[in-house]
């Protein structure tokens, strides 16, 4: 069966059978490759911890008494407060379906426009900045633009690890064409890297940068003065702003840069996050785009502006209208014949007349108690939101807080209703990639317990509030066929987005659509190629933009850089259960520059304290030398299942662009200092309820999933133990363990050193191990062995042997996770074979042979070879 991966927007397709899932050659977007994530999906089909029954206050309930008393407490409110008292929170990892009814039904039908989208946080600032240029939320190229470019410059946007299989097609191009590759990034990321240029900007920079490349052209006369006078309109104002900006860079590698730029008209400029998540990120798109407009490279082969769309289906959410400030199907709230339009179709008087609130404002307003309502679905603001203290204050005042989801998350425990969702693998729908692609994602597998579709708790919340006529949906496909029918109401051409031919597409060929591009109709796939923009006058708009200096982070402060890891996917409820993908990075850390590190005496492994205005945090520190100075980079996903430092959002503030209201995750300021560690631990359990520490531990922690579903737990203890304190009161202050269970353990207080090995019956349940010298701890790979090995041939004195008396070889940090490839093996095979090319440590160990994400890794080894030989 045919379907789709649910990571990235790059919307490859997958191959469900009987052997497993793998690559569908046939889907254009990724003609059969997968990443890392995609090629594991097949271990996170696994119910266990799942949400199978709804609850009210914690209570088992039937659906029935679940939706009624969901549809009783929004009436409430509704009646008390009005419909602006009541909201939606939902997700880019919404099906179109989904999104489309939880849309039409609270600004059609509930009357507000409170519906908004985890997408806020990604991509809602190249949804304002494709708006204001070309009148409508579109991105012109598609992926062949890749394939066919003389000049690919990744800008924000490390693609080599967040959109790899999209980054590997660049790589190939280079390889056919001589494609060359630019990464505009503060970090020396993997895609700058593998790049043959890289521009260390200074957080922020690229508005600054792109301002004065448009500049650049104008001085050497490579505009497309005719596609200028035709097509555009606001060029003058747009090139005296940029005149007044200046680089940022250092001169000799703004000229390497320039030069690419003004001599390379097949050029792709491709961002994402780095971009998109900052105070001046529409403007900072808007740069770009004007410089691609003035040079006449928008929508040609090679030769475009893209944007790389952060979830499966944040574009298919914004199609149908799913952010705060749309109406639906790129019908916009402030223009009154479109708000005509769609009240007839949707036959909804009470259509809202006014954008709802955005996702910060709409949590800063039930924190201030007007949202007495909320229903969230398929996300975790409680820890994904900037200031999640905050987020979680509004959570625990709002009267009302409904949740649907597949696993147990911080917003689920926060919720008064929770609803178990039905996930990827087990409902039907559309998706919508980052080039307009729509595929289908199929089911084909059963919802565990009474697990349900989005869709269909929607249409019975709506059913239960008087709207039963207008959201009688039986299945997918009807929602789909209104879907693609309100794209073609009286459009006439004045929308670009437009389903026209599938507004009447029957079930069957519902289920068996294949992908295509919207809009549908015959031709080439990309847009704008010959003007006829989506604005009144047809003309593309420049945008006259000016880039501000940034505020200088202050001494003993950093600034805070947050995003994706290779292996992992937002807050890690699907990737953070496989062990294969924590083997890379297994757990949170802060990654500095090693200049930054020195000066505040900071080591690899050494606590640090990051505290700002919204909290403070502790967390082991990285030295990397691709961090630029002042600068630190946290991962985004880490959360407080995983480790004592919980959600890096928590420092993160509520600095928004002014104009698409997405948070400035990428420009935090946090102050920095150094934590004396008193006591290390190690432990490693079986059993999941023992390893869920009690929050009174007093250390920091983090929790890692094994192979053979063992959990492996690291402690360091920041306060001094107890006096008197002994093996098991230790165990006890860490762990639920029960009276009954058997323990034997192994102290020595005055060294400061305590063995514990819990045991049921005939198997081992936990060991721990805690000193004062982390080097007295013993190796995760010598536990592992011991769990291995049968309680009988094993004396108790044998569980509580330390480091030294191990035969277990630690296997080091996994660096190729396709092939299980770790560090040292590399560098060994490096050694004995005069190894000097990726290739031939390909060829040699099978590392970067995948899907590619670690080669950026391999060629930095064979750098530090290079330099040791010298």
């Amino acid at each position: 069966m045919n379907t789709t991966c649910p990571y990235c927007g790059v919307g490859c397709g997958l191959i469900a059978g009987p052997e497993g899932l793998t690559g569908d050659a046939a889907h254009p977007a990724n003609r059969g490759k997968l990443c890392v994530k995609g090629a594991t999906l097949g271990l996170t089909l696994d119910d266990r911890d799942r949400l199978t029954t709804p609850t009210i206050g914690g209570r088992a309930a039937t659906w029935s008494e679940a939706l009624d008393h969901a549809a009783d407490r929004f009436a409430a409110a509704i009646a008390e407060h009005g419909p602006d008292s009541v909201a939606f929170y939902v997700s880019g990892q919404f099906l179109t379906e989904d999104y489309y009814v939880a849309n039409k039904l609270m600004k059609g039908f509930i009357g507000s426009g409170n519906i908004d989208t985890n997408s806020r946080l990604c991509m809602a600032s190249p949804v304002a900045a494709h708006i204001r240029a070309f009148g409508e939320d579109i991105v012109p190229g598609v992926y062949a633009d890749f394939d066919e470019a003389d000049l690919i410059v990744f800008t924000g946007a490390n693609a080599a690890w967040c959109h790899p299989v999209l980054f590997q097609r660049a790589l190939r191009a280079r390889e056919v064409r001589g494609t060359k590759i630019i990464a505009i990034d503060p970090r020396r990321s993997a895609t700058a890297d593998l790049a043959d240029l890289h521009i260390p900007i200074a957080p922020g920079g690229d508005l600054a940068l792109f301002a004065a490349l448009l500049n650049l052209c104008a001085e050497r006369g490579v505009l497309d003065h005719g596609f200028i006078r035709n097509h555009t309109s606001g060029f003058d104002d747009a090139l005296i702003a940029a005149r007044t900006a200046g680089h940022g860079i250092d001169d000799a590698l703004f000229d390497q840069l320039a030069d690419l730029v003004a001599t390379t008209p097949r050029m792709v400029t491709a961002f994402s996050q780095g971009v998109n998540q900052s105070e001046i990120a529409t403007d900072t798109i808007n740069a770009i785009l004007n410089l691609h407009l003035a040079t006449g490279r928008i929508g040609k082969p090679g030769a475009t502006a893209f944007s790389l769309t952060g979830q499966p289906n944040a574009m298919g959410g914004r199609e149908v209208g799913g952010l705060a400030n749309q109406l639906a199907a790129h019908l916009a709230f402030d223009d009154p014949a479109h708000h005509d339009l769609l009240r007839r179709f949707w036959q909804a008087p009470n259509l809202a007349r006014h954008q709802g609130l955005k996702a910060v404002d709409l949590f800063d307003a039930m924190h201030q108690g007007r949202i007495q309502a909320i229903w969230i679905a398929g996300t975790n603001p409680a820890e994904s939101l900037p200031r999640s203290n905050h987020i979680r204050a509004a959570l625990e005042r709002c009267p009302t807080v409904i949740v649907a989801d597949c696993w147990p998350t911080a917003t689920t425990a926060r919720a008064h209703i929770v609803l178990p969702a039905a996930g990827w693998s087990e409902k039907d729908g559309t998706v919508t990639n980052s080039e307009r692609l729509i595929s289908r994602q199929r089911a084909f597998r059963s919802a565990p317990g009474d697990a349900k579709p989005d869709w269909w708790m929607f249409t019975e919340l709506a059913r239960r509030l008087g709207h039963a006529a207008a959201f009688d949906f039986a299945n997918p496909a009807a929602i789909f066929r209104e879907h693609a029918a309100l794209s073609a109401f009286e459009n006439n051409g004045a929308r670009r987005f437009d389903l026209t031919p599938l507004a009447a597409i029957p079930d069957e060929d519902y289920d068996a659509l294949r992908p295509l591009h919207w809009p549908v109709a015959p031709g080439d796939q990309r847009l704008f190629t010959r003007g006829d923009f989506s604005t009144q006058d047809r003309r593309a708009r420049f945008i006259a933009v000016t880039a501000c200096p940034r505020a200088i982070a202050a001494s003993g402060t950093i600034t805070l850089n947050t995003g994706r890891l290779r292996d992992q996917w937002h807050t890690m409820t699907r990737t953070g259960r496989i062990p294969a993908l924590m083997a890379h990075r297994d757990a949170a850390t802060l990654d500095l520059a090693p200049p930054d590190a020195e000066r505040h005496g900071i080591g690899t492994g050494d606590l640090v304290e990051l505290t700002s205005a919204h909290g403070t945090i502790t967390l082991p520190a990285r030295l990397d030398a691709a961090q630029s100075a002042g600068t630190g980079f946290a991962g985004m996903h880490w959360t407080q299942d995983q480790g004592s430092a919980g959600t890096i959002n928590r420092l993160i503030g509520s600095a928004r662009d002014p104009v698409s209201g997405e948070p400035a995750f990428k420009h935090g300021i946090a102050r920095i200092r150094k934590i004396e560690p008193i006591w290390h631990g190690i432990a490693l359990c079986r059993n999941a309820a023992i390893a869920r520490l009690k929050p009174e531990i007093g250390a920091v922690w983090s929790r890692t999933p094994r192979a053979g579903g063992l959990i492996h737990l690291r402690f360091t203890g920041t306060a001094p133990l107890a006096q008197g304190t002994t093996c098991r009161t230790l165990a006890a202050t860490m762990f639920d363990l029960q009276d009954t269970i058997e323990t034997v353990d192994y102290a020595d207080a005055k060294c400061g050193v305590f063995r514990l090995a819990a045991l049921n019956g005939g198997s081992i349940l936990l060991l721990l191990h805690v000193a004062r010298d982390h080097a007295a701890s013993p190796t995760v790979e010598a536990l592992e062995q011991r769990f291995s090995q049968a309680l009988g041939s094993l004396d108790a004195g044998a569980l509580l042997i330390g480091r030294g008396a191990s035969r277990a070889v630690p296997t080091g940090r996994i660096v190729c996770v396709c092939h299980q490839v770790s560090e040292p093996a590399i560098r060994a095979a490096m050694a004995a074979g005069r190894l000097t090319t990726i290739e031939a440590i390909g060829a040699a160990t099978k590392a970067g042979t995948g899907c590619g994400s670690c080669v950026s890794e391999l060629k930095g080894f064979l750098r530090h070879e290079c330099v040791a030989a010298e």
